[in-house]
C-alpha cells in the first residue's frame, strides 16, 4: 500500500493544529493505514469490532440454557489441555479439550443425570497444559472471572485459585443507576479500595460504597479514578503487575460488591475510570499469563523483545491476532459488565518506548516520536483501543499515562491521531518537588513555574495534578509531609502554639494545589487523603517492613478532627472545585498569563472569566498591585487561600470592589488594583460590568 494513499479523513485538521507535523505527513498516513488494515481484517474475519470485542462470550467457561458447559481456551504451544478441578475429583487428564484451528481448544461437559450443571458456582478448577516435551503444567485460565488467594490459616500455600463465579440470579447484583454524562470539566479522584480505610487493613468494596463515595462527592470532584482493580497477586505492586485480568481483585470483595460500589458511584452522579494496565503482565507463571500455553511466547513476544527489564515483566505481542482479541476483550469486559466509564492507560510511554531507562527525558524533537523510536505495534494497539471504545460508547474517556509529550496522541483517530481525550501533565508534579526539595522559598522562579504549567500540546487536553500516588510512595512524600515533616506531629492542633512551618506549608499547599488547578489543564486529579494534606506516605506490607499497613491506609480521622487543621485544607479543596463547577475554567480554553514578576514573587492571569492573582513572595505583601485584565468590569474576590475558614490570616476583604482602570496594563486593555499579602492566592470575578 502507498502510504500517500491511505484516506485520513480529517488529517488536515491535525495539520492545521500543528504544523510541525507536516513532514511526518507520511508516516501519519502509514500509521493510520496499518490500523485501518486490521479494522478491515477484524471486519472480514469476525463481522465487526463488535463480536471481536467480545471474546470473553467465547473463551473460559460458559453455562448453557440446557445447564452443560462449554471450556474454551486458547494454548497455541500446548500439545494438550484439560480441565481439572472439585468437579472430577482432581483427574488432570480425565477432561481433555478438543483441538480447534488457530491454536484453540475446546471442551464440552453436559450437565448431569439430574439435569444440574456439572460445574458449581464457587467449584474450584484449572486449567491442564501439556507442553512439547510431555510435561503437565497447571494454570489459571486468562479468562478467570474470580480467583482468590489461600487465607493462611488454611496452610493451602500463596498461589491463587480459580472459582468459578456463576451465583444464581437472587445473588447477582442489579444495577440501579444510570451511568453520569461525561463532564465537560473533569475533577478526578484517583483512589484506592485497599488503602481506603483507616484501619491497618484492606478496605472492602462495601465500605468504599458506604464511606468513601459521599466524601468524594461532598468534596465535589465528579469522577473517580480507581486503581489496582485487575486482579494482581503482589499487592504492594499498586495494582500494576496484573495477574488476571478478567478478575476483580478478590481481596476487596467479590465480583457483585464491585458491581454494587461502581453503582453507589453512578448514583453520586461520579464518572468512574478504570486504571488498566495492557503495558506489559506480571512475570507470575502460577498466577498470571505467562507461559500459559507451556512456551515462553503465547500472549507475548518471545526473547528480549518480550521482557521489560526494569519492571521485571512481560511485553505483550501486540501483532498477534489473539491478544488483540485479549485486550480489548478486556477493556469491553470492564465496560460491560462492571459500568466502568472510561479508562485510564497506565504506562504508554513505556509501551511506545520501552528501550528508555526511567526517567531518560525527551527533548520535543519530533523524531523521537516517528521512524524506528516508536514501537509502533504497540501504537497500533492503542489507536484500534480507542477506535473500539469511542464507537462504542460516545461517553467514554481515555486517558494515557504519558510523558513523552508524543503529538498525536491526544487527537482524534480519524485525523490520524492515537484517540486519546488526555494525557497525565506528569512533568508538574515533578516540578513541585524539585522546588520544595531542591530551592529555597525566595528562589523559586515564577516564569518556570508558568512555562512547567502550560507547556503542553495545543489542542491536546491535559490532566493537572500536583501529586498523584507516584509521589506518596515509600522513599517520597507527601507534598504537605515535605512542608511540614515532622512538625505535623506536633502542631496540627487549632489550640496548639502558632508555628511558622505549619503556617507557611498550610499557605503553599493551598497555592500550589489552586495555581495548578487553574492554570496546569483541562482536567484536575487528586490521590486519595491529599486533598486534606494527608502526612507520611504509602507503602504496603511487605517484608521489609513486617508486613505492616500502617502506611497502607488513609487517617480520615485528621480531616474529621474539628480541632485539627487538616480541615482547613479539605475545604480549600472543596472551595476550589465548588468555584470550578460555577465557572468551568478546565474547559474554557487555555488561561492568558499577563504577569510573572520574579522580584515580587507575582504570577497573575485570566481565564474564564476569572482573574487570579499569585504572591508566592514569602515576606513581601503589596497594597495597590495592579493586575492587567482585558475584561472591563467591577472585580470581587471569589475565593482567596487567606480565608480564616481555610486557615489563613483574613487578610482579603471579600467585601471589596476593584473597578477597572480603562489604561492598559500587562498588555491587557483594562487594570484592575488588589491587595497581594505574602504567601495567598486569590481569585476575582466580575460582579458587574
Amino acid at each position: 500500500m502507498d502510504a500517500m494513499k491511505v484516506e485520513v479523513k480529517d488529517i488536515d485538521k491535525l495539520l492545521a493544529t500543528d504544523g510541525y507535523l507536516k513532514p511526518f505527513e507520511r508516516e501519519i498516513r502509514r500509521r493510520h493505514g496499518v490500523l485501518q488494515d486490521w479494522i478491515g481484517k477484524i471486519d472480514k474475519l469476525e463481522g465487526g469490532m463488535e463480536t471481536f470485542s467480545q471474546g470473553y462470550k467465547y473463551y473460559g467457561l460458559h453455562f448453557q440454557p440446557d445447564n452443560s458447559v462449554i471450556a474454551r481456551e486458547w494454548a497455541p504451544g500446548a500439545k494438550d489441555v484439560y480441565l481439572t478441578g472439585d468437579f472430577n475429583n482432581w483427574h488432570w487428564e480425565s477432561h481433555p479439550f478438543k483441538k480447534l484451528d488457530f491454536g484453540k481448544w475446546e471442551l464440552h461437559l453436559p450437565a448431569n443425570e439430574d439435569g444440574t450443571a456439572p460445574i458449581k458456582h464457587l467449584s474450584e478448577i484449572k486449567v491442564i497444559i501439556r507442553n512439547q516435551s510431555g510435561h503437565l503444567l497447571d494454570r489459571l485460565s486468562p479468562w478467570a472471572k474470580y480467583v482468590r488467594q489461600p487465607p493462611k490459616e488454611a496452610n493451602q500455600g500463596v498461589n491463587y485459585k480459580q472459582y468459578v463465579w456463576q451465583p444464581p440470579a437472587s445473588e447477582r447484583y442489579q444495577f440501579k443507576h444510570a451511568r453520569p454524562k461525561r463532564p465537560k470539566s473533569l475533577r478526578i479522584y484517583e483512589c484506592h479500595v485497599g488503602i481506603a480505610s483507616q484501619e491497618p487493613r484492606v478496605g472492602s468494596y462495601d465500605e468504599f460504597a458506604e464511606r468513601i463515595v459521599p466524601r468524594i462527592k461532598r468534596q465535589g470532584y465528579n469522577c473517580i479514578q480507581v486503581m489496582a482493580i485487575m486482579e494482581h497477586a503482589y499487592y504492594a505492586s499498586f495494582g500494576y503487575q496484573v495477574t488476571s485480568f478478567y478478575a476483580a481483585s478478590s481481596r476487596f470483595g467479590n465480583p457483585e460488591q464491585l458491581k454494587r460500589m461502581i453503582d453507589a458511584a453512578h448514583a453520586a452522579g461520579l464518572y468512574v475510570l478504570l486504571d488498566v494496565v495492557h503495558s506489559h503482565a506480571s512475570k507470575n507463571v502460577q498466577d498470571g499469563l505467562n507461559q500459559f500455553d507451556g512456551t515462553n511466547s503465547c500472549f507475548f513476544h518471545d526473547g528480549a523483545r518480550g521482557e521489560h527489564s526494569l519492571w521485571d515483566s512481560r511485553l505483550f505481542n501486540y501483532v498477534e491476532y489473539e491478544v488483540l482479541r485479549f485486550l480489548l476483550s478486556n477493556l469491553r469486559w470492564w465496560h460491560d459488565e462492571y459500568n466502568f466509564d472510561g479508562y485510564r492507560f497506565d504506562g504508554v510511554t513505556s509501551m511506545l518506548y520501552h528501550s528508555r531507562g526511567i526517567g531518560e527525558g525527551f527533548s520535543g524533537d519530533y523524531n523521537e516520536y516517528f521512524g524506528l523510536n516508536v514501537d509502533t505495534d504497540a501504537l497500533n494497539y492503542l489507536g484500534l483501543a480507542n477506535h473500539m471504545l469511542h464507537q462504542l460508547d460516545s461517553e467514554v474517556i481515555t486517558i494515557a499515562e504519558d510523558v513523552s509529550g508524543m503529538p498525536t496522541l491526544c487527537r482524534p483517530v480519524s485525523e490520524g491521531g492515537i484517540g486519546f481525550d488526555y494525557r497525565l501533565g506528569m512533568a508538574i508534579p515533578d516540578k513541585w518537588i524539585e522546588l520544595l526539595k531542591e530551592h529555597k522559598d525566595d528562589e523559586w522562579n515564577m516564569g518556570d513555574i508558568v512555562h512547567t504549567l502550560t507547556n503542553r500540546r495545543w489542542m491536546e487536553n491535559t490532566v493537572a495534578y500536583a501529586e498523584s500516588h507516584d509521589q506518596a510512595l515509600v522513599g517520597d512524600k507527601t507534598i504537605a509531609f515535605w512542608l511540614m515533616d515532622k512538625e505535623m506531629y506536633t502542631h496540627m492542633s487549632t489550640v496548639s502554639e502558632p508555628s511558622l512551618i505549619i503556617d507557611r506549608g498550610l499557605a503553599l499547599h493551598k497555592m500550589i494545589r489552586l495555581i495548578t488547578h487553574a492554570l496546569g489543564g483541562e482536567a484536575y486529579l487528586n490521590f486519595m487523603g491529599n486533598e486534606f494534606g494527608h502526612p507520611e506516605w504509602l507503602d504496603f506490607p511487605r517484608i521489609g517492613n513486617n508486613d505492616s499497613y500502617h502506611y497502607a491506609r488513609r487517617q480520615w480521622n485528621l480531616v474529621d478532627d474539628g480541632l485539627l487543621k487538616y480541615k482547613y485544607l479539605n475545604e480549600f479543596d472543596r472551595a476550589m472545585h465548588m468555584l470550578e463547577e460555577r465557572f468551568g475554567w478546565l474547559h474554557s480554553g487555555p488561561a492568558y498569563v499577563s504577569w510573572k514578576h520574579e522580584g515580587d514573587k507575582i504570577i497573575a492571569f485570566e481565564r474564564a472569566g476569572l482573574v487570579f492573582v499569585f504572591n508566592f513572595h514569602p515576606t513581601q505583601s503589596f497594597t495597590g498591585y495592579r493586575v492587567g485584565t482585558n475584561w472591563a468590569g467591577t472585580y470581587q474576590a471569589v475565593l482567596s487561600s487567606d480565608d480564616p475558614q481555610y486557615g489563613g490570616h483574613n487578610r482579603i476583604d471579600a467585601n471589596c470592589k476593584h473597578p477597572s482602570n480603562p489604561e492598559g496594563y500587562a498588555g491587557r486593555t483594562n487594570f484592575i488594583e488588589v491587595y497581594a499579602p505574602a504567601r495567598t492566592g486569590v481569585v476575582y470575578a466580575r460582579v458587574s460590568d
